[in-house]
């Protein structure tokens, strides 16, 4: 049973560029068509796993596609129970997930989810109108109606309680980033709380339309958060949006592509193949792909690597623990 309905973007696409690795593999049970798990639209998830999707259908010469989701929670629970063969999530909520601790099956391990490669790191991000006058966290004035994107996504999940443990006072809304967008410029919202890749498309399409204002954490600010949550330091750099003058102090959580387990060995490593050695392309995807390297394979230390993805890593240089192979 599918936990919900959700859009399906098809990208049936021909293997005009098939690559040798991919000619040679055993392809018999490899499945005809494959969907990539995203988030709402107006997200990082939602451009770079579609247009991954794209990348490696045209490639291996399946049909496949992007498919839009609540995040990286839902995307853990799709892929453990076999809806979609990829996904996309981060690490808080896939420590969660495999400690039988996820919201949407409390009590149930997802153990047939294994990591992939390394994708970028999730800023956590404030952004207001100008016009608002919030300059920082700290003037956030008490009641006020934040977005926090997708219920479930990773910025639902962990934003509200850190604004919580910072003392904001808020009302608590969801909905997809462009949407929350929309409902910033309208006055619907005083605030929206942003974790996704940068740089955010929401928030590159604010820019255009209105002055907005992107806020820090102040260092006093960032030390607390760090202390209560499983995140890291993060500098959103300057470059990122015309709003920002130099960089804005943040924090993030790392990102991965995730498989089901069960998936043909040979078709995963086809998979993990195509876009560690392909870094070029998957910047023309989206800029968040910079970080998508062989090098930051090290930041998963949560879940299990599927034995096709362990295997190219393992053939290119790169140690992954055995403990750490499913």
């Amino acid at each position: 049973m599918r936990l919900t309905s959700r859009p399906l973007l098809t990208l049936a696409l021909g293997g005009s560029l098939l690559a040798a690795g991919a000619v040679q593999a055993d392809r018999s049970d490899w499945p005809e068509s494959f969907t990539m798990g995203t988030a709402s639209q107006g997200g990082t998830y939602f451009v770079y796993g579609s247009g991954w999707a794209n990348m490696i259908a045209d490639e291996l010469g399946l049909s496949g596609g992007g498919e839009v989701t609540g995040g990286p929670v839902q995307n853990l629970a799709l892929v453990h129970t076999g809806d979609i063969a990829f996904g996309m999530t981060t690490m808080g909520p896939a420590a969660d997930a495999v400690a039988g601790q996820s919201p949407l099956a409390p009590g149930m391990v997802l153990d047939n989810v294994c990591a992939m490669f390394p994708m970028y790191e999730t800023p956590f991000s404030i952004t207001a109108l100008a016009s608002s006058g919030i300059t920082s966290i700290s003037e956030i004035p008490d009641g006020a109606r934040i977005g926090f994107g997708p219920a479930g996504s990773t910025s639902d999940t962990y934003f509200p309680a850190i604004l919580e443990t910072l003392g904001v006072d808020f009302q608590r809304r969801n909905g997809g980033w462009t949407d929350l967008g929309g409902q910033l410029q309208d006055g619907l919202l005083d605030v929206i709380a942003f974790a996704a890749g940068i740089p955010i498309p929401a928030v590159s399409q604010l820019e255009v339309q209105s002055d907005v204002n992107i806020i820090e954490f102040n260092e006093e600010e960032l030390a607390t958060t760090l202390e209560h949550f499983p995140v890291a330091e993060f500098a959103i750099p300057a470059s990122t949006y015309t709003t920002l003058e130099e960089d804005a102090r943040a924090v993030s959580m790392w990102n991965f592509a995730i498989a089901r387990c069960d998936l043909p060995e040979d078709f995963v490593y086809e998979a993990t193949r195509l876009t560690m050695e392909n870094n070029e392309r998957m910047q023309s995807i989206h800029r968040s792909a910079v970080t998508t390297i062989p090098e930051n394979v090290v930041h998963n230390q949560v879940l299990p690597f599927h034995p096709g993805a362990a295997r190219w890593f393992s053939e290119n240089g790169y140690e992954i623990d055995p403990s750490l192979i499913r």
